[in-house]
Parts: C-alpha cells; structure tokens; sequence
C-alpha cells in the first residue's frame, strides 16, 4: 500500500471510546496515572479553578510513552523481529527507547542534530543497550526522512510520533484520566501540539464525553503548522519554522490528526517563543516545576483567554519536563526580550576621553544595567562603534533610555526590532 493510499484509508479514522479504554489497558503496565493538580497560583490570577495535568511526572517525563508503549506493544512478532526505527526532536525517542527496554526490541531512534544533549542522553539511558540513537539533520523532518529512508532500505518497522492510529489511541487516554479525576464538568482543556497527536487523541475522547468542554490548542508561533493547516484545510509544509520550542516544532502536522483536530478543536492560540520562555521562569520560581517549552505552551496561553476562562474550570496539559539546563540562559534572554527588559543597540561612541563615562553616568537610569558591551575602535574616525545590551528595570524605562542617549549625542541604531542583524551581531 503506498503512503498515498495509507492516508486515503485512515482519512475517516476517529478513535472510539472503545479503544481508547483498551490502550488504558494496554499501557497500565508501564504508564503512570499522573495527578490532576489544581493550582492556587494561576486559580488566583484568573479566577478561575485551574488544574495541572502533570505529565511532566511520567517516568521518562512526557505523555509520549503513552502512545510509543501502546503502538509498538500492538505490533506482530515479523514486524518487530529486525528491530523498529523512529524519528523524534527527544520525547518520543524516549517513549520508543523505554518501550524497547521494557519488551526487549531492538529500536534505531533518529533524532536532528540539534537536539539538546540531555534528550539524547537520556535516550540512550532509557533504551539501555536496546537502542541505537542516529543524529540526522537540523529539524525532526530532517530526521523524519532519514528514518524513512532507513526503513525503506532494511524493511524495519516505523513508530510515527502522531499519526498513526495507535499512537493517538495511546496519547488520547490523557484525556481519559482526566475525565476520571475531575470532580467538576471541565469548561476549558489548553493543549500543546506538535504534529498533532494529543490534540486530536485528548480532543476526540473528550468531545465524545463532554462536547460542551472547549478544547482549545496551543502552537509556538514560530511553528504554526497545525493553524495553518486548519485554515488552509490540508496538511501544508512550512518553509521555515523556530527549533526552540523543540517538543512541538514540526513542519507539518500528521495527515489522520488534521481532520480529527478540524472536528475537535475549538480555537488554536498561537504563543510567542519568548512568552513560553517567561512561563518557563515563572513555573520554576513560583511553583518549582521545570517544564521544557511544549510543557509551557499550554499555561502561556492562559493569557489569551483571561476574561472567558473566569469563574470556570480550566485544565491545562503540561506534557513533558525534559529540559537542558544549558538552555537556561537563552530561556532567560528570550523572556527578557519578550518582556521588553532587554534592550541591544549599536551606539556610535565618540572616540575621546570620557566617553563612556558620560554615557554610564548620564544616559543609564538608575536601575539600568549594561549587560552587554563590544566595543571596536576604529583608528582615524570620531566615532567608535559599540555593540552594547542593557536590561532595564520596568518595559517603560526604555523610553526614558532613548531620549537620553539623543540627548546627549549618542547615536545608536536600535537591533531588538532588526532580527537577522540582531542575530549576527548577538
């Protein structure tokens, strides 16, 4: 059967509550029923009764080993007997490698290049001799079809991160327990999406219990190939997307989940990378929850939706906590960013003595910091270029910052707003 027909022959697939049940079954043996955890914090900035789904506390810290485990323990003794491959940007890499482990398969797990090092790690830990990890590519598609072409060259079988049928069964029984744990109806359920997998797995449980529950999904704006999808009402492939929201970045979403997610979805928010990375922080120093950026898509997106969500109940899906903590600093950056705290200019410094001290004392407010600070003199020219970042204290200091600095005669182009310069020069 070629992909074309495969496509063609699940295009009416929508999973029953039947086998939704079944892949509960299925999995108990290796899967957590993770808790569903109200939280006062975010009860109290929305008024609303908000709850944590917290799967983020599996044992390989993602919802992913729900549909691995569920799929691959489906598959036949021929199918398995030369070992079974997978793509993933670190997730389901882990699901994949945990179920191998655990039913003792041999897995080729293909991952891009840019993957942070602890998800490959951790891979490899999970899979404990079982898996074999191969690094391909700069974006999961990249991986995606170097995976493809392995198994179209060995005849191995592929585990598909979201569509796949199996797959959606296992990832939709999220939904199931928190049907089973709510003790209220549920007005609104937040969920990230990546290719589409839990949306539509959780959605069409849901929708098939409850139907007044809003579902309502959560894309990086960066990688809006769900929404795009959805208002063009075919699977489309984005020319470029932001890697740094890793766990939901794909290119295009799996042909069986769009029209499920066409039936289920109410709304798709689409957050700022930066604004993911302000939740990121904030989970961690007020509820000490580390989260990856797909874990945070859904908490971001709370925002969007303060003035409907108020005096309702409101479960948002943390998916997965597999973070780097070497990301940490560019999670940083990326929020003081968005935040409108952090400021990159290239100032032209006159080149004589005290320069600079007019500018820290004169131009910086009192609660300014230089954070940043290049500075190349040019021999034979009144003015020395300075690549300088400054974090303020309040987004409104900004103002008060620029009219000093032309106050002063301090020529300075302004980089925030110019992002390919920004990006060579920073």
């Amino acid at each position: 059967m070629t992909k074309k027909n495969k496509i063609a022959a699940f295009s009416d697939y929508y999973p029953s509550l039947e086998a939704v049940k079944q892949a509960k079954e299925t999995i108990s043996e290796v899967v957590e029923t993770t808790p569903l955890m109200r939280n006062r914090n975010l009860s109290k900035q929305f008024c609303a009764n908000v709850s944590l789904k917290r799967e983020d506390l599996q044992a390989v810290r993602s919802y992913k080993i729900r549909g691995a485990y569920n799929k691959i323990k489906s598959l036949t003794k021929q199918q398995v007997s030369g070992g079974i491959v997978c793509s993933s940007a670190g997730n389901h890499a882990q699901g994949v490698a945990f179920s191998c482990k655990e039913l003792h398969i041999n897995g080729y797990i293909y991952m891009p290049t840019t993957t942070p090092k602890q998800k490959v790690s951790q891979v490899k830990m999970f899979g404990q001799g079982f898996v074999e990890v191969v690094l391909k590519g700069d974006t999961y598609d990249d991986a995606y079809n170097a995976a493809m072409d392995e198994c179209a060259r060995t005849g191995r079988t592929f585990i598909h991160p979201f569509d796949d049928p199996q797959i959606i069964e296992g990832q939709a029984t999220v939904g199931l327990e928190i049907y089973e744990q709510a003790d209220k109806p549920i007005d609104y359920i937040f969920i990230p999406i990546g290719g589409g997998g839990l949306a539509s797995g959780l959605g069409a449980y849901i929708k098939q219990i409850t139907p007044e529950t809003k579902i309502i999904g959560v894309e990086p704006a960066g990688a809006p190939a769900m929404q795009q999808a959805m208002e063009k009402g075919e699977v489309v492939e984005l020319p470029e997307i932001d890697k740094f929201v890793d766990g939901a970045a794909v290119q295009r979403v799996g042909s069986i989940n769009l029209p499920i997610c066409q039936r289920v979805l109410d709304d798709i928010i689409l957050v700022p990378e930066g604004k993911i990375c302000t939740k990121i922080l904030e989970l961690y120093n007020y509820e000490a929850i580390v989260v990856e950026p797909a874990g945070a898509l859904s908490i971001a997106a709370l925002d969007y939706y303060a003035d409907q969500i108020i005096g309702k109940n409101v479960v948002c899906v943390l998916s997965g906590s597999n973070n780097d903590i070497t990301r940490t600093e560019e999670i940083k950056e990326r929020s003081l960013l968005y935040e409108g705290l952090k400021h990159y200019f290239i100032v032209r410094f006159p080149q004589r003595a005290g320069a600079l001290k007019t500018f820290v004392g004169e131009v910086l407010g009192p609660t300014d910091d230089i954070t940043h600070f290049e500075y190349k003199k040019k021999t034979a020219r009144a003015m020395g270029p300075v690549v300088i970042g400054i974090e303020v204290q309040k987004p409104e200091d900004f103002n008060g910052l620029q009219e000093r600095m032309e106050r002063h005669g301090f020529v300075a182009e302004y980089l925030n707003e110019k992002p390919d310069l920004f990006q060579y020069l920073i």
